[in-house]
């Protein structure tokens, strides 16, 4: 990121604490993008073993947007940051909270793989193509928001139309599936519920690239709509 963005203060203690927020907040992201990742290679393998580890990994995401919240408070509290450095804290509390969101997705597609019966016939539908633009467009983001790049913030913020694209050719299929075959209506909504928890991941990045625009801008464009982004931002 442009040290250039992140205010330099007389105490160098209190840029410590920002830098060391913004460290951990990216730290967490890697633990984030590395579940994520697991869980859709565990569902796409039938790994039980390593939706296993991604499930007994779930606790470190928790922890750690625990601590990193803790350390926001007490900057907050201690510091009283304006302008640009209470954005950046702001900015950060809200990453983490979509961070550990995202998080929550990846252990319970796990918990799902590791409760299913392979054994027994599944339906044809694949959910790899959408997991793997959800693995790509977390990735991106994170990129985007250790680099505080705002150009790559608002072409990602766009990108999750194809995820969205792409959850809805899952979405017709399996509703075909279940109108042609009532006794898979069962594994067709479950299979629907996973899909549906890997298109909201393309949402919580969404909300990742508002926070680094209203961090490097300072402006807040939640509910705007994308086809008002540029406008909005000037560019």
């Amino acid at each position: 990121m442009d040290k250039n963005l992140i205010s330099r203060h007389i105490s160098g203690q209190f840029n410590v604490e920002l830098e060391n927020i913004r460290t951990h907040a990216l730290a967490m992201g890697g633990l984030v993008e590395q579940q994520l990742g697991d869980a859709m290679r565990a569902l796409e393998k039938k790994d039980m073993s390593r939706a296993q580890k991604v499930s007994q990994r779930d606790h470190k995401v928790n922890a750690m947007e625990v601590a990193i919240d803790e350390a926001c408070t007490r900057i907050i509290a201690k510091r009283q940051p304006t302008a640009s450095d209470l954005r950046l804290v702001m900015s950060i509390v809200k990453v983490i909270t979509d961070l550990e969101r995202i998080g929550d997705v990846a252990n319970s597609i796990a918990l799902m793989v590791q409760r299913t019966d392979y054994s027994k016939p599944r339906i044809d539908v694949a959910l790899t193509p959408l997991a793997e633009l959800a693995v790509k467009m977390l990735h991106q983001v994170l990129d985007a928001f250790a680099r505080m790049d705002v150009m790559a913030a608002i072409r990602l913020y766009h990108f999750d139309k194809e995820i969205n694209q792409a959850y809805k050719v899952i979405e017709d299929s399996l509703v075909s599936c279940m109108m042609q075959h009532s006794e898979r209506v069962p594994q067709a909504l479950e299979m629907m519920w996973a899909a549906r928890a890997i298109e909201r991941v393309g949402d919580r990045c969404q909300n990742i690239c508002e926070y680094i625009i209203y961090f490097v801008k300072g402006k807040d464009i939640r509910h705007c709509g994308s086809q008002n982004l540029e406008k909005l931002l000037d560019l």
